[in-house]
C-alpha cells in the first residue's frame, strides 16, 4: 500500500476526540466545551438531529456518557397525592428512551415558582449514575448501575429545609459523591462513598441559610496534587480540602443567598450573587482562615454598581481568554476582565434568563426563559453571532458531546448537529 493510501486510511479510521458531559456544567464544572463543529444557527426544525418528548417537568440539565443521556423529571398523576421523581436514560444517537427508574414517590414540597421538583442534575463516572431528590423533609441520594439494571444504593444524608425547594446536584471526586446541604437549619456539606453510599466526611456550614449552589473542584494552590472544593452560600464563600472536608478559608458575605456556581480562571475565583444584593467578586483561592479583608480579594464590584442588571442570582458564569462572562437574571450580559475586575461591557439580551451558558469554540451559547438561544462572541467586544428561537421555554442549562448541542425545553430534549442523521460515538457524523 502506498504512503498516500496509508495516510488516507488513517484519516478515515482515526477517532474524533470528544468529551462526555458527566455532570453539572460539564467535564470541568465551568460550562466550557472542547467540541467543534456545533452549528450556531438552529431551531425546532433546523439542524436538529432528533427531538424527544420528556414526560413530566424538570429543569435538570442533560448528562452524557458514551451513548447514554441522563435526565431527571417529576411526573404528577391526576388524582394521586404522591408524585414520581424519575431518572430517565435516553439513547444519545436517537433520543429513544431506553429505561426509567422511579427514585422517590412522595408529596410535592414547597418551592419557588422558578424552581422545579426535578432541578438537580445527575452525575456519572461511566460505571454508575448518581441522582438526588427531596423526599420532604429528607434529601435522598441514589446510585444506579449505568445500564439501569440495579439500584446499588440509596441514602438520606439528612434533612433539607428550604422554603424555595431543592436543587443540590451531586459532584464526583475520586471515590466520593459530594452534595451541598445548605438550609434554614443545621447545614452541612457531605461526602458519600461512591460504591456504598456510606458517609466519608461531613462539614458543618455556618449561618444556617439556604443556598442552591453546586460546589466546584479546583487545584489546591498551596498543596501540590491536592484538590480544593469551593462553595458559595449561606452568607459566605468557602474553600475546603475535597478529600477530608477540612475548612481551608472563608470569606464572609458579601450577601445572604447564592444560586450560581463559581468559575475559576487565571488563578481567580469569580463570584456572582443576587439576593438581596448583587455583587461581583474576584477571589484568590490560596488563602487561609478568614480572608474577608485580606489581599486574597483581588477585586470587588459592589451592589451599587451592579443592581439587578450587572450580576446574576441564578445563571452561573463562564470564563474565556482572560475574561469572565455573566448573564444576569434580568437579561444583561456582562464581560469582566479577570485580573482587574474592569467591566468591558454590559449589554441586554433576553427578557429573563435562568439557564447557565456554555462556551463552545469561543462563543457563548445563552438560552433565555422564553426559548431564545443567543450566540455571542466570548470576547471583550460585544458581538451577537446568532439569535435562535426554540419556540418553547428553556430553564435547563445546555450540554455538549460529539459535536452536538443538547437543549432541554419544558417539554422536549433537542439534539442539535450539522447532520439530520444521528451521530455515532467516536466517529464523525455523515
Amino acid at each position: 500500500m502506498s504512503c498516500r493510501l496509508v495516510l488516507l486510511a488513517l484519516v478515515f479510521v482515526a477517532p474524533v476526540v470528544a468529551e462526555d458531559w458527566p455532570g453539572w456544567r460539564g467535564p470541568r464544572g465551568d460550562g466550557s466545551s472542547k467540541e467543534k463543529g456545533i452549528p450556531l444557527k438552529f431551531g425546532p426544525a433546523e439542524n436538529v438531529r432528533w427531538s424527544a418528548d420528556i414526560a413530566g417537568t424538570g429543569f435538570s440539565s442533560p448528562v452524557l456518557v458514551g451513548d447514554r443521556i441522563f435526565l431527571t423529571t417529576c411526573i404528577e398523576r391526576e388524582g394521586e397525592k404522591n408524585a414520581e421523581r424519575v431518572l430517565i436514560c435516553l439513547d444519545r444517537r436517537t433520543g429513544k428512551e431506553t429505561w426509567r427508574r422511579v427514585v422517590v414517590k412522595s408529596p410535592l414540597e414547597r418551592k419557588h415558582s422558578l424552581n422545579s421538583f426535578a432541578s438537580a442534575t445527575t452525575a456519572t463516572d461511566g460505571e454508575r449514575v448518581y441522582v438526588s431528590f427531596l423526599d420532604a423533609p429528607d434529601m435522598q441520594v441514589a446510585c444506579y448501575s449505568i445500564d439501569g439494571s440495579k439500584k446499588l444504593w440509596q441514602k438520606s444524608p439528612g434533612k433539607l429545609l428550604s422554603v424555595h425547594g431543592f436543587c443540590s446536584s451531586p459532584i464526583l471526586h475520586k471515590d466520593l459523591v459530594i452534595l451541598n446541604g445548605d438550609q434554614d437549619a443545621k447545614a452541612f456539606i457531605v461526602a458519600l462513598d461512591k460504591k456504598t453510599g456510606e458517609e466519608k466526611w461531613r462539614a458543618d456550614r455556618p449561618n444556617r441559610t439556604r443556598s442552591y449552589c453546586t460546589p466546584i473542584l479546583i487545584p489546591c494552590p498551596v498543596r501540590r496534587g491536592a484538590t480544593q472544593l469551593v462553595l458559595s452560600g449561606s452568607k459566605c464563600v468557602t474553600g475546603y480540602d475535597a478529600d477530608t472536608g477540612k475548612l481551608l478559608w472563608i470569606h464572609d458575605g458579601p450577601t445572604e443567598q447564592y444560586v450560581a456556581s463559581l468559575v475559576y480562571h487565571q488563578d481567580i475565583l469569580f463570584l456572582t450573587t443576587g439576593f438581596p444584593e448583587y455583587h461581583l467578586m474576584g477571589i484568590r483561592a490560596d488563602g487561609k482562615d478568614d480572608i474577608t479583608k485580606s489581599k486574597h480579594v483581588a477585586w470587588h464590584i459592589p451592589h451599587e454598581e451592579n443592581k439587578a442588571k450587572g450580576a446574576a442570582y441564578v445563571p452561573s458564569p463562564c470564563a474565556h481568554d482572560g475574561h469572565f462572562f455573566v448573564i444576569s437574571d434580568a437579561g444583561y450580559l456582562g464581560c469582566i476582565e479577570a485580573k482587574t475586575g474592569k467591566r468591558m461591557y454590559l449589554k441586554p439580551l433576553g427578557r429573563r434568563h435562568s439557564a447557565s451558558p456554555v462556551l463552545v469554540e469561543g462563543n457563548l451559547i445563552i438560552p433565555d426563559d422564553d426559548g431564545k438561544v443567543w450566540v455571542v462572541k466570548a470576547s471583550p467586544k460585544f458581538e451577537v453571532v446568532e439569535t435562535n428561537d426554540m419556540k418553547e421555554e428553556i430553564f435547563a442549562s445546555p450540554a455538549t458531546a460529539d459535536g452536538e448541542l443538547f437543549l432541554r425545553t419544558t417539554k422536549k430534549l433537542y439534539c442539535i448537529g450539522r447532520s439530520a442523521k444521528p451521530g455515532v460515538r467516536g466517529a464523525s457524523a455523515p
